[in-house]
């Protein structure tokens, strides 16, 4: 029979004793846990941690230039007479790293003629469209030139960058993006479905782009045009350079307009009838709304909203005009507003296209909300020149709202726009006929 001992209470206290209690009885070390969240060790060492950053990218910089370096001359220490280029030292230059200059040794080499060869590497760390790209991303998203130099105290001890400077690479990268916008092919983004076409004001001058959809639902931003007004000729220059860069006029496609005649002049004498025209169903609404008194412009928004939400065409052009005879009696200046181009505002009805696409396409909403961001970019002027200055701000600012496009509601239904338009084509042809 075995015999069961029970554990006196020493013992039993012994088993509770705390680890650290134990350790220190043992090895007389005490090992202490601090309860610390790891954000707070984070923040308490991301000076050193940016730090430590820009001496990583600073020593990769090095390293680079040192294995073109090794490539042309050879290892360092190794004599190969046969080489035709040797080390020549090194000498004080500079990179560009997260939009700023930082110091280095740029390393030298020359050939047999006594010439300094170039390294490719060097001449590529201290591009100025590094700099300048760095430069606009921070200014378009918040940053202004006054404060620049401040905000760019990251990642990398370096020399500073003056506001004179700032404003200089900011005008070549912005230029090059204004560049890069009125070059694009056009043809090269797809088949085209979709042409918006709208205008705003900056500083007095009207700047017009505009924004196609292609079969896919995708948004692109497609070129612009400065004017002093937003009149037939500017308009048709926008077209012209479109087709020029391979936008195709035979092509069908819907164009969307607000209700400027200047747009719908230029686009029906370029298209002709190869484009339906919508005309934009809010504009149409705040046209009505403002010939009329305060009393009546919610009673005839309601009309107007309840009869584009329509589905049949019939139905909603006989609920538009029981509104046209009802503002007769009202104000017949707010009456002929809604009467003019009142079946253009129907285009998406007329086709037969579905809720949610017809609800995309109904408006210029898609253009105007590029606009916004652009608005936001230009609202940090405060000092407006002349030149090109109104078009490189703008192109910066469509240029970052693109980077954010989605595809429209209703991307999946886009066959079946292509097909009413191809439906409308055979149509027009048999009446020809």
């Amino acid at each position: 029979m075995k015999r069961r001992y029970r554990k006196s209470q020493t013992e039993s206290r012994s088993r509770r004793v705390p680890i650290v209690d134990r350790a220190e009885a043992l090895s007389g070390r005490v090992t202490v846990e601090l309860p610390i969240s790891l954000a707070e060790v984070v923040s308490g060492l991301s000076e050193e941690i940016e730090r430590l950053t820009g001496e990583a990218g600073r020593r990769l910089i090095g390293a680079v230039l040192e294995a073109e370096v090794d490539s042309l001359a050879g290892r360092k220490g190794r004599h190969d007479p046969d080489r035709a280029v040797y080390r020549w030292g090194s000498q004080g230059g500079y990179a560009v790293l997260a939009g700023k200059k930082i110091p280095l040794r740029r390393l030298r080499v020359r050939n047999r003629e006594g010439r300094e060869v170039s390294l490719e590497s060097y001449s590529r760390f201290q591009s100025p469209p590094r700099r300048q790209r760095s430069i606009m991303k921070k200014l378009v998203h918040g940053i202004s030139t006054r404060k620049y130099e401040q905000a760019v105290e990251d990642f990398a001890d370096g020399y500073g960058i003056s506001r004179s400077a700032v404003s200089r690479e900011l005008v070549q990268a912005a230029r090059g993006m204004l560049q890069e916008l009125c070059e694009r092919r056009i043809d090269e983004l797809g088949r085209l479905v979709v042409l918006m076409i709208d205008g705003q004001v900056f500083a007095g001058e009207h700047v017009i782009a505009a924004l196609g959809v292609d079969e896919t639902g995708r948004k692109h931003i497609l070129g612009l045009v400065q004017g002093s007004t937003e009149n037939s000729t500017v308009v048709q220059h926008l077209l012209d350079d479109l087709i020029e860069r391979g936008l195709d006029p035979t092509q069908r496609m819907l164009s969307v307009l607000d209700g400027a005649k200047a747009l719908h002049k230029a686009v029906k004498k370029t298209f002709g009838e190869c484009c339906e025209v919508q005309r934009c169903q809010l504009h149409k609404r705040r046209n009505v709304a403002d010939h009329l008194s305060d009393e009546y412009k919610r009673s005839v928004d309601q009309r107007m909203r309840t009869a584009y939400a329509m589905k049949n065409y019939k139905e909603a052009r006989a609920q538009l005009l029981k509104t046209v005879a009802w503002l007769d009696r009202i104000n017949v200046s707010a009456a002929a507003s809604l009467r003019e181009g009142l079946e253009e505002t129907l285009t998406l009805h007329r086709l037969g296209l579905p809720d949610t696409l017809r609800k995309s396409l109904s408006s210029t909403n898609l253009i105007e909300s590029a606009f916004s961001v652009a608005r936001d970019v230009t609202g940090r002027v405060k000092r407006w020149r002349g030149g090109d200055m109104r078009l490189r701000w703008s192109a910066a600012g469509l240029l970052e709202a693109e980077k954010n496009f989605r595809r429209i509601r209703g991307c999946k239904l886009m066959p079946k726009l292509l097909i009413a338009l191809d439906r409308g084509a055979v149509a027009e042809s048999a009446t020809a006929a």
